[in-house]
């Protein structure tokens, strides 16, 4: 009878294990598609920002050929 209670408890510990395992493996993958999904967003915004300082760099080009012009003529 003492084995049969052992083994219970052993069996309850293992089961407990395994639910456990099975909690953590599934937020594990939460974790991993939400890192997939955030460093998605990252690269996209890197993007955005890539392309935002080409924009700026070539306002400032068409700002410096202007006052160049207004200069000449005020010249």
């Amino acid at each position: 009878m003492h084995e049969q209670t052992t083994l219970i408890r052993l069996n309850d510990k293992i089961s407990a294990i395994v639910e456990h395992y099975k909690m953590l493996k599934e937020e594990n993958e939460a974790l991993r598609l939400e890192s997939v999904r955030l460093r998605a967003e990252g690269e996209l915004k890197s993007q955005e920002i890539s392309k935002l300082i080409e924009q700026n760099a070539l306002k400032d080009s068409e700002i410096e050929s202007i006052v160049d012009k207004l200069e000449s003529i005020m010249a």
